[in-house]
């Protein structure tokens, strides 16, 4: 394994200094195989260069610079790529020249993210589409078709394509309309149309494997939330009695910090647990024990027992000097739930360049029942958003739950100072996230 990807990663580099990353990749490729129950399993995963040589560049950063993370288009520039940003087609064909040094199938991570009004429950929405723009039929003709075209290409049948849909979509949905955008975005019905069209648009090329989105367990794991996510879920897809459906499985966690696993304490501990400040009434508390029950009520909603869940794993790992080695013996419920965790957010809610971060679990398929594989979809050391009150270059505004001093309704943003905008490379988190690392390094 290790000769097979270091004799990839030199093949990625000559690619990349002796041909255009924009070059089109000719020939006749073998065609693909049916789609396999886990496209996770048996394959390499395609490792991006671009990513891989800012995580090299790192001290450390060489111990995890051959692993695979998500491309993510999440602007429309992104899709022909631009001067400093690799487009969609540049990917696969790097993926393309991996996939040509080993028997084993490749398997790539592409993450759609442009919804109208997307993450509308944030402060600052930095989409391309507005539901008041005729940002839904844009999101389908200049976004999704582009997209899938590019998918279709025979140049990229022998791929495995893992397209993970409109990550932090349910939100919007699902909790009280927080931002006119989001009373816009529930009044117009344009996140489940989107969302509906681009998982049927790249259904139907047999090489795509569609993963979409089902939050985390901070929100769809709340009791309030929990079966109106499956059923959801459920309508958008047209999930009925198990019968097929565009959906391949879901993802959960993609570009949060939720712990995988915390092994110190949980709910079944009795309701005290559930009433303290950081559960705040939850049925679960870490990522794996929410994805599998979601699992089984998707199911119950009427999607096929074939159904996996992948976690994004790459920045849940909370370890470093302040991660808790046993259970609080604290007889106060909220002091005991605060030394017992190891998620060391001030909320569940703060998502943006969280300090004390470490990254996950590594990238693996099946490592728990019902679980299709782990995954670092959010690849590590990619901002979440600036830190001060600037608008990038490319139109990119920064939202206040990246500014460190910021505070929602008293409870601090946990950011990290010192960041760029969002999609920028933040060398200090990656040396967090190095430093933290849990499983260690």
């Amino acid at each position: 394994m290790a000769v097979r990807l270091g004799a990839r990663l030199m093949a990625m580099v000559a690619a990349m200094i002796l041909l255009p990353v924009t070059a089109v990749l000719t020939g006749t490729p073998a065609a693909a195989d049916t789609r396999v129950d886990n496209p996770y399993v048996a394959a390499e995963r395609y490792v991006d260069p671009w990513w891989s040589a800012s995580a090299a560049a790192e001290p450390g950063g060489g111990a995890v610079a051959d692993q695979p993370t998500g491309v993510w288009l999440d602007r429309l520039s992104l899709i022909e790529g631009t001067a400093s940003s690799p487009g969609l087609r540049a990917h696969l064909n790097e993926a393309v020249l991996q996939d040509a040094f080993g028997p084993a199938p490749l398997t790539i991570q592409i993450v759609l993210d442009d919804l109208p009004d997307r993450n509308c429950t944030h402060l600052v929405s930095n989409g391309d589409f507005s539901v008041t723009s005729d940002g839904l039929n844009r999101y389908r003709t200049e976004y999704v078709d582009p997209i899938a075209e590019i998918l279709a290409d025979p140049a990229y049948q022998r791929l495995r394509i893992v397209a993970i849909v409109e990550p932090d979509f349910l939100p919007g949905l699902l909790l009280p309309a927080a931002t006119s955008r989001c009373a816009a975005v529930q009044a117009s019905g344009a996140y489940p149309a989107a969302v509906r069209y681009a998982m049927t648009r790249l259904h139907a090329i047999p090489n795509v494997y569609v993963y979409l989105d089902a939050s985390d367990h901070g929100v769809a794991g709340h009791p309030d939330n929990f079966g109106r996510a499956a059923d959801l879920l459920a309508s958008i897809a047209g999930a009925s009695g198990g019968a097929s459906t565009p959906v391949h499985g879901f993802t959960v966690n993609v570009a949060g910090y939720g712990a995988l696993v915390e092994p110190y304490y949980n709910t079944q501990m009795g309701l005290p647990v559930k009433s303290s400040r950081w559960v705040a009434g939850n049925d679960y508390v870490d990522e794996l024990s929410f994805a599998q029950a979601f699992r089984q009520r998707l199911i119950a909603a009427g999607f096929g027992s074939g159904i996996g869940m992948v976690i994004d794993t790459s920045r849940g790992g909370w370890g470093g000097p302040y991660r808790p080695v046993r259970g609080s013996t604290s007889g106060d419920v909220n002091r005991f739930v605060d030394e017992s965790r190891t998620d060391r957010r001030h909320s569940v809610g703060d998502w943006c360049n969280q300090a004390g971060a470490g990254l996950g679990a590594r990238p693996t398929a099946i490592p728990a029942a019902g679980i299709d594989a782990y995954a670092w979809i959010k690849p590590p050391g990619v901002s979440d958003g600036s830190s001060v009150n600037v608008t990038s270059p490319d139109g990119i505004r920064p939202d206040p739950m990246c500014d460190p001093t910021y505070s929602q309704a008293t409870v601090p943003s946990g950011a990290l100072p010192y960041a760029p905008p969002a999609g920028q490379w933040f060398g200090a988190q990656f040396r967090q996230l190095l430093a933290n690392a849990y499983p260690p390094l």
